[in-house]
């Protein structure tokens, strides 16, 4: 058997430090080590025992966790999950930690129901472990609860809207390592591209910071999805944290919807839902995208998205920092073309050209 993922908590809340270590303890993948309780302490420890994974607050005493993750990237990488506090006030903040180099951000469980404790325990232990695989290659993860499909969001339907739109429908869905692939896709296309939705695994605050990040770095608009928003040219809409994004389509029209309703493979929002509404009322006017993630989120949209006549694309393993997602999708049949992320936007201009002829 592989040796548990040693994981060292580096935090200045007393509670903080029990909570998370009262989660992962409670994993067998992980072996959680005495934590820290900020960045000095931490680094004391790093001399005598160096953690497979580091799980970094922002706002310490002494120093703060940004110039903490900057030195550690400097001086010996190890992988980092920020577990920010902040979310709500400073996102900003974890932003800069992505570019910093943290492989990913998750927001501080919230005890203050049993649900939301367990939810958080998932995805806390999720992110930990995705960041442990990276770069090596994924192991399937452990599932703590039952995991739910879109069944628990969007009924599946047998019938698709037929298409005829003068422009196609571009979905995209991402997790972990794709904060880094977005900005570099969405960099590669021009402004006159066909309006685009894109579900990236992410904590609620932070899309909005995410998305006026993007829209700095790409000549097509990027925003955060709001209730009631048309998709439209030129546009990029970016699911909201915590809130499923289901597709309605109004004449020629696509309007978002956001819901609440269960995590779905585990997300909320989740690619699934996002996919299947796509496959519903676009069909073959679709385009979908799997950039790189861990777990098999989209992986059932996706064939539904390829049954309904929409061509898929995935990002392949060498490109990926984590082939997960990608490769369930390819695994259950639903990827017209594998690519390297390099070569992504330039498929999606020509799928674009073709479709409006």
């Amino acid at each position: 058997m592989k040796p548990p993922v040693s994981v060292l908590i580096v935090d200045d809340s007393a509670l903080v430090r029990g909570a998370l270590s009262e989660i992962l303890g409670s994993d067998p993948r992980f072996c959680v080590l005495p934590p820290a309780s900020d960045p000095f302490v931490a680094a004391a420890r790093l001399k005598d025992q160096v953690p497979d994974v580091i799980v970094l607050d922002v706002e310490m005493p002494r120093m703060d966790g940004i110039t903490f993750l900057r030195r550690l990237m400097a001086q010996h990488p190890i992988p980092v999950v920020l577990c920010s506090g902040a979310a709500e006030t400073g996102s900003r903040v974890a932003l800069d930690a992505l570019d910093a180099g943290a492989v990913e951000v998750i927001a501080k469980p919230r005890m203050s129901t049993r649900q939301y404790f367990d939810e958080s325990r998932d995805t806390i232990c999720d992110a930990v472990y995705a960041a442990s695989q990276v770069p090596v290659r994924v192991r399937r993860t452990v599932s703590v609860t039952p995991k739910l499909n879109a069944d628990a969001v969007l009924a599946k339907t047998r019938h698709t809207r037929p298409a005829g739109l003068a422009d196609p429908l571009f979905v995209i869905g991402a997790s972990t390592g794709g904060t880094d692939a977005l900005a570099a896709l969405l960099s590669e296309l021009p402004a006159d591209m066909p309006g685009m939705v894109i579900v990236q695994h992410m904590p609620e605050f932070f899309t909005a910071s995410f998305a006026d990040r993007l829209d700095r770095l790409s000549a097509l608009s990027v925003k955060e999805a709001e209730a009631g928003d048309e998709v439209q040219h030129g546009q990029v809409l970016l699911a909201r944290g915590n809130r499923h994004l289901i597709l309605h389509r109004r004449n020629s029209r696509y309007l978002v919807e956001l819901v609440d309703g269960p995590p779905v493979s585990r997300h909320r929002p989740s690619v699934d839902v996002l996919f299947r509404s796509a496959a519903q009322q676009a069909g073959r006017s679709a385009i979908g995208v799997i950039l790189t993630g861990m777990g098999d989120d989209g992986a059932t949209g996706m064939f539904e998205l390829k049954q309904a006549g929409a061509h898929t694309i995935a990002q392949d393993k060498d490109s990926s920092v984590v082939f997960g997602m990608p490769n369930e999708a390819i695994k259950r049949g639903g990827v017209d073309r594998v690519l390297p992320l390099n070569r992504i936007a330039a498929a999606l201009v020509q799928l674009a050209r073709e479709k409006r002829l």
